[in-house]
């Protein structure tokens, strides 16, 4: 008992570092930021403003970098900075062909585009060719029956943007085995329910959605037991060692992760990132999990029983992220979206489907939206 009334306590204070927005329910297309991640930017532009300023936000980078190790279970040179998730994709993307020259990426075919591009890109220039999986979701027994000599590397999004499917990565990578590289596109997770990161190899996570700390910031983690599969194709002038003691070039890669940045990351949205992951450590994912999977239970029993469909009904909540959808037969999806509107509900209309995702923060109002705006939509 007494834990649940600290968990309340802990959660009430957590509640009080957002603003109320009662409708939003958008989180999966980007988070609005904590009172404490706009108090960050704000020093970091005060900082920026000073003479020291530089080593000041680089020190703090650091320890965020140790922070989002934690989360990650990582070590700390295991992780470094990109400038967003599709930065970090492509630089996850530069993993080399194997002894055969002939090496394969699994994808499946519906993945988010930003898991998609950056293997197509390579493909075309002597990188990982593209097998993709034609499945609704990656199970291991699809993975299985995909997995020939060739096949060097899986890559899945750790929460699907549309349906809310939560892959079991442990499983998926024991599938794959030692030798081949599982990588996770985690930005659709991370930070809102809990995810089997020690199973990544690498893994990639901006973090203005669920983490909830703006643009400009993304986590890139390399695992050192596949780093030697990796090539630094992406690398700048900042994974080098030394890049500016000599004009001799090229020089050699740094050890970690930081052989995979291209530049200096952005030091106050770094700065952000920390902000939101320190509000995440003080609360603990499974709480965050706990209260979205109780609102988005509450969203989803309203819309059934108003008639909408909802794909992929039947997965467990340990299946399942903080995403699902729904489409009302019988009636066009920009009219019920535009309905959900009007009752004060903020949604995301994905072809016929209208996406949920809501956040811990997210009050039993969003439910009342939900059942006034669908109750419109189905009015003669």
């Amino acid at each position: 008992m007494q834990r649940l009334v600290d968990m309340n306590v802990q959660h009430a204070r957590y509640l009080q570092r957002f603003d109320d927005l009662p409708g939003y329910v958008d989180f999966a297309r980007v988070g609005p930021i904590s009172h404490d991640v706009a108090m960050t930017l704000v020093e970091a532009a005060r900082l920026s403003r000073g003479e020291q300023a530089v080593d000041v936000l680089a020190a703090r980078a650091e320890e965020v970098r140790a922070s989002a190790a934690l989360l990650l279970r990582a070590a700390p040179h295991e992780v470094t900075f990109a400038t967003s998730t599709s930065h970090a994709l492509f630089a996850a993307a530069a993993l080399d062909r194997g002894a055969t020259d002939e090496g394969v990426v699994l994808v499946r075919r519906g993945e988010f585009p930003s898991n998609v591009y950056p293997w197509l890109r390579f493909q075309d220039r002597g990188g990982l060719r593209v097998r993709w999986i034609e499945a609704p979701r990656v199970t291991p027994e699809i993975v299985a029956a995909h997995l020939t000599p060739d096949v060097r590397a899986l890559t899945v999004s750790a929460v699907d943007a549309l349906t809310g499917h939560r892959p079991p990565l442990g499983a998926l990578k024991e599938v794959l085995g030692p030798h081949r590289v599982l990588v996770v596109d985690a930005i659709q997770g991370l930070g809102a329910v809990p995810l089997e990161v020690e199973a990544a190899d690498v893994l990639a996570s901006g973090g203005q959605k669920w983490l909830r700390a703006g643009w400009g910031a993304a986590l890139l983690m390399v695992r050192d037991r596949v780093a030697g599969h990796l090539s630094p194709d992406l690398g700048g002038w900042s994974g080098v060692h030394d890049p500016l003691a000599s004009e001799d070039h090229p020089r050699e890669p740094l050890p970690g992760a930081a052989a995979y940045t291209m530049t200096n990351p952005d030091y106050p949205a770094v700065s952000a990132l920390g902000a939101a992951l320190d509000l995440v450590a003080a609360v603990s994912v499974q709480a965050i999990a706990a209260r979205i999977a109780d609102t988005l239970g509450a969203l989803l029993d309203t819309a059934r029983a108003a008639g909408a469909e909802i794909p992929h009904d039947g997965l467990s909540p340990a299946e399942r992220g903080g995403i699902a959808c729904l489409h009302l037969p019988g009636h066009d999806p920009e009219d019920v979206h535009a309905a959900l509107a009007a009752a004060g509900l903020t949604t995301t209309l994905r072809g016929r489907w209208i996406r949920l995702s809501p956040h811990a923060t997210t009050p039993r109002q969003a439910v009342d939206r939900l059942a006034e705006g669908l109750r419109t939509a189905r009015r003669p």
